[in-house]
């Protein structure tokens, strides 16, 4: 049993998951590393907003899991990949809970980049109905 703290978000810390309705692409050196249509925006307190990808639409042979880890008494203990390709610049570019805290079951191996160390996380948003 750890003794870090374990804390339920509330009034004074907010923490909200929402499905993401936009597909969301992100690429890093030209390439697709993931591309889904089912991302959870995870909206916590003042920090900007974070896309939470299922694995299975994040390209897994391009990472490299590392040792480095780190703790959220709001989420729980997160893991870290490296995007390979990306070389120094994507060290540790993905975090991911794989055994989050109850709270957060919800982003429970989903994979979270980091903005500065990929090209970029898009959002983009379906045609409305009707058009092409």
């Amino acid at each position: 049993m750890s003794d870090k703290p374990i804390k339920i978000p509330g009034p004074d810390h907010p923490i909200t998951v929402d499905h993401n309705p936009a597909r969301v692409v992100v690429k890093l050196d030209g390439k697709v590393v993931a591309d889904t249509r089912d991302a959870l925006t995870l909206r916590e307190a003042s920090y900007p907003p974070v896309q939470y990808i299922p694995r299975k639409d994040v390209d897994m042979s391009v990472l490299q899991r590392t040792d480095h880890s780190t703790y959220c008494p709001y989420k729980g203990e997160a893991s870290y990949y490296s995007i390979t390709p990306g070389g120094e610049r994507a060290k540790n570019a993905i975090w991911t809970y794989e055994n989050p805290h109850a709270a957060m079951r919800e982003i429970k191996d989903r994979m979270a980049f980091y903005p500065d160390r990929v090209d970029s996380i898009e959002e983009l948003q379906a045609p409305e109905a009707g058009e092409f």
